[in-house]
């Protein structure tokens, strides 16, 4: 049975690492009579709960406090990275095996404390943050003794005496900085690379969803100690400061703007850099392509998570000749998510809201500005402050040059613009690298010529973000949309250095060119440039 709202309050409270204590109680709502008082008592208590997180640091801990409790526990993960860098394979399987078990034995907290932070539904908690951490800690349990293995190298003709091979050795001290979109996953799924790499951790989870980062903090406190993995709290100053400290290595998800303030503080030190950023990722939606198939698709890979998600369709691309067919095929899909119009959308428990009051207002003024330079709502369009509510909305006749045509969307709106050939698509596109391009046609022509004059970060045939999912590809963007990459094998490689070996027989035949170079050495120097 699910546990009511009311009956977690108190074991989902805001815990402040820096001080180590909880955060001001609040008292218990009274409990909601329907799914609209319940999404609506949710925000209340976000709201009131981030004012009390805000004033209780200003008051208790200051960031000259915070600095140094941060100076400290970075000093003490650098005297221990040594010892954890050289954990076997089997200690750090023992570690990804207690995080799997406290995840398990606390899903249904995980549950709720997205329910409270981001009125997620079960259902999108338990596959997009539940699954996927676990199914990346069991990929790593599975292959991490393979990846630590030495991998030999071939040997040239001018180095056949020679064995060489290369070596996955941790770089040390890490530091993650994770989003509020998926707080739980895009926290612990790096964190699980950098574990099974050997590194020692700090996780600077999202301030934006207090009540999941407090749930990591109470996690990583249970399985880890400080000076091996640890959770620091607070605002952008204190990642601020963060970034600041000479790190082995930064991975950052966020915005493409935060990104590069993470990478010219990095810059100081020299400290490598991961940025998984965004980009406005399109849906091209060719003349031969299943509508239906595509429409069903599209419109899940932009309501997921209310849209905010880096993986969402940021707008269609469709073929002029099927753009009518495609707007009715949507709004059919609509209809089976939500319900007939906006109050049923409003009401229902499968869709969520927008994280915070100036995301909603940045939002609403995207709206608002398109229209005003022309486009049209085809279908959607309410907004309601007060819940932070935006329905899902398709916008038609988008002027290129329209606000929701210049930035990441990362909400719920969707512009539809048409094409006439796939080359003007891909020009479109082109203006840009985004982070991933959705491809819908059943013309294996178009679609690699489509590819060849696009690039991305990740591409999708006729689906959308299950790129995200397949833990044997890399997931990362190129150039605006970011560099570097996560999952299995690749984000243990992001979180490890290539170390080069090699030995050489002790009779080498290389002697026979060491100086004094005259008579037979020339002669043999000669021969070995030309055939070696």
């Amino acid at each position: 049975m699910e546990r009511r709202p009311r009956e977690i309050t108190k074991r989902l409270l805001p815990f402040d690492s820096a001080q180590g204590c909880e955060v001001t109680k609040h008292r218990e709502p009274a409990r909601p009579h329907s799914m609209h008082d319940f999404i609506n008592s949710l925000r209340t208590a976000q709201r009131n709960t981030r004012m009390r997180m805000t004033s209780e640091t200003d008051r208790n801990s200051p960031f000259e406090q915070r600095n140094e409790r941060i100076t400290r526990i970075f000093a003490r993960q650098q005297e221990n990275r040594r010892a954890v860098g050289n954990t076997t394979a089997a200690e750090r399987l023992a570690k990804l095996d207690r995080l799997r078990n406290w995840i398990t034995a606390h899903r249904q907290e995980i549950r709720d404390a997205l329910r409270l932070d981001l009125s997620k539904p079960y259902a999108e908690t338990d596959v997009s943050e539940y699954w996927v951490v676990l199914n990346e800690i069991r990929h790593a349990e599975r292959r991490l003794r393979r990846w630590m293995k030495p991998h030999p190298v071939r040997p040239l003709r001018s180095m056949i005496t020679t064995r060489a091979w290369v070596q996955y050795v941790p770089k040390g001290v890490v530091l993650i900085l994770s989003p509020w979109n998926f707080p739980f996953n895009l926290s612990v799924s790096p964190l699980v690379s950098a574990i099974a790499a050997g590194n020692c951790v700090v996780i600077k989870p999202s301030e934006f969803t207090p009540r999941v980062a407090a749930l990591i903090a109470d996690m990583i406190a249970a399985l880890f100690p400080e000076n091996d993995v640890t959770v620091v709290q607070g605002d952008g100053k204190t990642a601020a400061g963060l970034v600041q400290l000479p790190f082995d290595h930064i991975l950052f998800i966020g915005s493409a703007e935060k990104g590069r303030a993470v990478m010219k503080a990095a810059a100081r030190n020299l400290t490598p850099v991961t940025l998984e950023l965004g980009g406005k990722s399109p849906a091209v939606v060719d003349r031969d392509a299943d509508i239906a198939d595509a429409a069903r698709k599209i419109f899940f890979g932009k309501v997921y998570n209310t849209g905010q998600s880096c993986v969402a369709v940021d707008y269609v691309l469709v073929h002029e000749s099927v753009r009518d067919e495609l707007l009715e095929a949507l709004r059919r899909e609509y209809h089976l998510f939500y319900g007939k119009d906006a109050s049923s959308c409003r009401h229902s428990p499968d869709y969520g809201r927008i994280i915070s009051l100036r995301h909603f207002q940045r939002l609403r003024t995207l709206l608002a500005d398109s229209i005003a330079l022309g486009a049209k709502a085809f279908l959607g369009g309410e907004t309601d402050e007060k819940e932070l509510f935006i329905e899902p909305t398709i916008l038609v006749d988008v002027p290129p040059d329209s606000p929701v045509m210049s930035e990441e969307i990362f909400g719920p709106l969707l512009p539809v613009l048409t094409f006439v050939s796939l080359d003007e698509a891909a020009e479109t596109i082109s203006r840009a690298v985004p982070l991933n391009i959705y491809i819908f046609s059943r013309n294996r022509r178009n679609i690699e010529r489509f590819l060849v004059h696009t690039d991305s970060g990740n591409v999708c045939i006729n689906e959308t973000m299950l790129q995200f999912l397949h833990l044997n590809l890399p997931f990362g963007g190129k150039n605006e949309s970011g560099f570097g990459s996560m999952h299995g094998f690749h984000g243990f490689r992001t979180f490890s250095s290539e170390r080069s070996f090699l030995k050489h027989h002790r009779f080498s035949p290389l002697k026979l060119i060491h100086p004094p170079y005259k008579g037979r050495t020339q002669r043999l120097v000669d021969l070995f440039v030309k055939w070696l």
